[in-house]
């Protein structure tokens, strides 16, 4: 099962974390706090970069707008998620958008700090090189998922993969909290569809919702759907 939820995590966390004791050191020396209110921006799609953020506490979602103006949610970021950096070093602007899901507490690394340490400590700059692969093959897996399964193999997916993460990364996780909106947006339909397909799982035993949080309350139920090894 590990792998099933590696499939779909970015694991950016991890950036930082498994660096030298010296090199982290190093790291935090540069990072400055920042506050950003609930609904407003991290970055915005053709902005342009001025450095990288680390979630200290609250979600943000990563999502691009479609034709019609509709938000695609291809990530959710969790506390310890480092973000910002692909469109920083591949020096052009936001292809998508961040905004914050709650009020979050941040570290922030400018642009030019980043790239000093990039050159002076060579495990952060192996360790974002195989991340930014990594990341790759998420997105490849999220858009295959989107294009190919049906609506409630989605939902199904996405449930587990936040159980999984909110878990976690939050000691006092009380249910998948998302919005009905968001949520939609994450799955690619509409609030009415992903409604029924909520009470279908939720009559099938599935899954438990108090106001707006769902509980997996029968992960074997899930497991089967996707045709997964139970663990």
């Amino acid at each position: 099962m590990n792998h099933f939820y590696s499939n779909f995590d970015f694991q950016s966390h991890l950036l930082f974390k498994n660096l030298p004791v010296e090199e982290k050191k190093l790291v935090e020396t540069f990072m400055e706090d920042i506050h950003i209110k609930k609904g407003s921006a991290l970055f915005y799609e053709d902005g342009i970069p001025t450095g990288i953020f680390q979630i200290v506490k609250g979600r943000a979602k990563k999502f691009k707008k479609g034709f019609s103006n509709q938000e695609q949610i291809f990530y959710i970021y969790t506390p310890g998620d480092v973000l910002g950096y692909h469109a920083l070093l591949g020096e052009e602007r936001y292809q998508d958008s961040c905004e914050a899901l709650d009020d979050l507490e941040l570290k922030f690394i400018s642009e030019t700090n980043f790239l000093k340490l990039l050159k002076e400590l060579p495990f952060l700059k192996d360790a974002v090189i195989k991340n930014i692969s990594h990341e790759f093959g998420v997105l490849a897996n999220t858009i295959a998922v989107l294009a190919q399964k049906d609506q409630n193999t989605r939902l199904a997916i996405f449930l587990l993969v936040f159980d999984h993460r909110f878990k976690t990364m939050d000691p006092n996780f009380s249910g998948i909290d998302l919005s009905r909106e968001d949520l939609a947006n994450c799955i690619g339909t509409s609030r009415e569809s992903l409604g029924r397909s909520l009470k279908q799982f939720k009559d099938k035993g599935m899954i438990s919702i108090k106001k707006r949080s769902i509980y997996i309350t029968d992960k074997v139920l899930f497991y089967k759907l996707l045709n997964l090894e139970l663990a």
